[in-house]
């Protein structure tokens, strides 16, 4: 790894307060709806990306939402500790990701649809899983944001957006420029941050699941065709997801509860156009 991206890592400040104490509040077999509500109720900026995702088309619910403890309620507390990480993470680091051709926030909804497309996904498989899963989804990306950085420091910001803007294969760009992929990265700045080992594991091997240790192979493998599909540069075109549903097939899955998710994805983006 690039000493200059190692020294982004070791430079990064800590997480807050309240994100610590979500995280507590998580761990916590005897915690409830009510004391995730109450840990995030002061910090106006997760309460207002919480409601903004509450009252996205991706999630399909039936009414607006206006309260945090009833959009913590809907999403229950694995996926309002990711939607309150994301955020948090996103607003620490410095987001510019022109190197990979998007504005800050194309980045955020495209991570926001992985997340949705792997709960779809997988809870038809295994909901603890699926909840496992969710997390490591939506914060699997941040190392780009640091290769960006990176990428625009040394100026090669062009070059480096002329080979994204085709490639299948991003993780394959990122190695030739700065001799990493992004869930390398990400795996680092998660360590710097004290994550859980599994956490870290999964999103370490997720650009080479096959390289994976027995356990975590599986999660790798499904974050893998779920970033192959919702790619940076060309989220859930038609190349993109059939690549990914060829992968989802190699792998072993059930491709058709795969083509379930997707399809109600696409409706739910088409819904809110």
């Amino acid at each position: 790894m690039k000493s200059s991206i190692i020294d982004s890592i070791k430079s990064l400040p800590p997480l807050s307060k309240t994100i610590i104490d979500v995280n507590k509040v998580y761990a916590d077999a005897d915690a409830s709806i009510q004391d995730m509500a109450k840990v995030i109720e002061h910090d106006p900026m997760i309460i207002a990306n919480l409601l903004k995702a509450t009252n996205s088309p991706l999630y399909g619910f039936a009414r607006e939402i206006h309260s945090p403890a009833q959009a913590v309620a809907l999403f229950g507390m694995s996926m309002t500790r990711s939607i309150a990480l994301s955020n948090a993470i996103r607003k620490l680091l410095n987001v510019d990701m022109q190197p990979y051709g998007i504005t800050s926030e194309k980045f955020a909804e495209i991570s926001e649809l992985q997340a949705t497309l792997m709960m779809k996904w997988y809870k038809q498989i295994d909901k603890k899983k699926a909840d496992k899963l969710y997390l490591a989804t939506f914060l699997q990306e941040t190392g780009k944001i640091l290769i960006a950085s990176d990428v625009i420091q040394d100026d090669e910001t062009t070059s480096f957006y002329s080979e994204v803007e085709l490639s299948n294969n991003l993780a394959q760009v990122e190695k030739m420029y700065v001799d990493v992929t992004s869930s390398e990265v990400t795996a680092k700045v998660f360590e710097h941050w004290n994550f859980e080992d599994d956490f870290i594991q999964m999103i370490l091997y997720a650009d080479n699941p096959n390289n994976a240790p027995e356990a975590i192979k599986e999660f790798s493998t499904a974050l893998n065709i779920i970033k192959t599909i919702v790619p940076m540069n060309n989220p859930l075109s038609e190349v993109a997801i059939n690549i990914g549903l060829k992968k989802a097939h190699d792998a072993g899955y059930n491709h058709e509860l795969l083509e379930d998710a997707i399809d109600d994805i696409l409706d739910e983006l088409e819904k809110g156009l």
